[in-house]
């Protein structure tokens, strides 16, 4: 690939005379960072990968330091997740439960190159059950958050934001998402395409592009096997002559640090704060859900936050 050894990349193009506009995403890193800095198996691995693909996505066409967060809640297994993207290039994300639980009839799931696709999206399905996918904008300039959602119709993550767009935005838009595992259950490949009519762009144009990305041939599994964005990108549309514009890095990337979490622990009732600072068990370990970042806080710097607490309470 032309991304670095350690940096996801993100390319923009247009097809179709610049009347469509694409993303294209080499997410390997990204995502094998991910499953290493949350510890996740690959069902874990698959759902919350794929959310963080299309969540930087989206997050492509966001301008400044604009934000957008994808959550997901749902009445199954899996509970829920988030995922957050900057337009910068960070994101990060996390699973309500982890490990997810599965029925017996689940175990034999595959989730390397041989799986059975249908058999996935049935087992996505049952494992999201009822539920809303909900998208938020947050401006740099602050104001209200814009927050838009839609009810959950299957397990595909990539076919709930496309009707998100057609259903609160109008805009027409075709995503692709795959994760491979190598035979150790680890990621080998990781990547997303979207593509969006641009206005005035032609109906039949976008429905052959949409189909297209139906029948593709996995780009996860080309990225496993080193091939390149470019040339692959060019084969798979060669008859919508794809531009490239151009490329961006994307990583993982969590605003956490000591100082906010001590913060969060001041937002905790004083009574809690004394509990803590009383009996331990020490040190106290405070965990970032989002890159799951421990942070450390001894005796004596809960007895400082306690300190502080009643200074203004």
């Amino acid at each position: 690939m032309e991304a670095s050894n350690d940096t996801s990349l993100l390319y923009t193009f247009l097809l179709a005379e610049k009347s469509v506009r694409g993303v294209l995403l080499d997410g390997t890193i990204l995502i094998q960072e991910m499953q290493t800095r949350h510890g996740l198996d690959p069902l874990e691995t698959l759902i919350l990968g794929q959310a963080l693909l299309v969540t930087a996505l989206m997050a492509s066409t966001l301008k400044g330091h604009d934000e957008i967060g994808l959550r997901i809640d749902g009445s199954g297994a899996v509970k829920g997740l988030v995922a957050e993207a900057t337009a910068t290039g960070e994101v990060r994300g996390y699973l309500k439960r982890v490990p997810i639980p599965l029925a017996p009839p689940l175990q034999s799931l595959r989730l390397d190159k041989s799986f059975n696709e249908t058999e996935l999206l049935n087992t996505l399905n049952i494992l999201w059950g009822d539920g809303f996918l909900t998208v938020t904008r947050y401006q740099e300039e602050g104001g209200q958050p814009f927050s838009s959602r839609v009810t959950l119709q299957s397990g595909n993550i990539g076919s709930e934001v496309m009707r998100y767009y057609l259903l609160s935005e109008q805009i027409s838009t075709a995503i692709h998402l795959q994760i491979v595992f190598d035979p150790q259950g680890q990621v080998a490949g990781a990547g997303g395409l979207l593509l969006q009519a641009m206005p005035g762009a032609s109906p039949t144009i976008f429905a052959a592009l949409e189909q297209k990305t139906q029948t593709l041939l996995s780009l996860g599994q080309a990225l496993a096997d080193g091939q390149e964005v470019s040339p692959w990108l060019n084969e798979q549309f060669a008859p919508f002559l794809p531009a490239i514009l151009e490329e961006r890095p994307v990583r993982l990337q969590c605003r956490c640090d000591e100082k906010q979490t001590r913060r969060l622990l001041l937002h905790l009732p004083l009574a809690d704060l004394e509990e803590m600072c009383d009996h331990g068990p020490f040190p106290v370990e405070v965990s970032c859900h989002f890159c799951n970042a421990h942070y450390l806080f001894d005796q004596k710097a809960l007895t400082e936050l306690c300190q502080e607490k009643r200074s203004f309470t």
